[in-house]
């Protein structure tokens, strides 16, 4: 494998619109970062703040789809809307990593 293959990782790319301040966002995303380290299947999540939009997210890098539906199905998932104060629907895209411009 060279340096620009990736083992399968699938990249879940999340948005949102919060009726909270960022300040507050970025306090929630502080609270609740322990719960996703803890995630297994996990590998990084990346948190967001669109500045264009002023929506939030967050990049997931996950091993596989599996470990993705187990976090569907998970309490901590279910929390998102409430502990964000979600406003209308978030959006969210899977996607295959297919190479990484960096070595791991």
């Amino acid at each position: 494998m060279n340096q620009q293959e990736v083992s399968t990782m699938i990249a879940q790319i999340v948005r949102f619109k919060s009726k909270m301040t960022d300040e507050n966002v970025q306090k929630t995303y502080e609270n609740r970062a322990p719960r996703y380290r803890a995630l297994s299947g996990l590998k990084q999540k990346f948190y967001l703040k669109f500045t264009e939009t002023g929506e939030h997210g967050a990049v997931y890098l996950w091993e596989s789809e599996k470990d993705i539906e187990d976090f569907r199905k998970s309490d901590l998932r279910r929390t998102i809307p409430k502990a964000y104060q979600v406003d209308g629907k978030a959006d969210s895209q899977l996607a295959e990593v297919v190479m990484a411009l960096r070595p791991k």
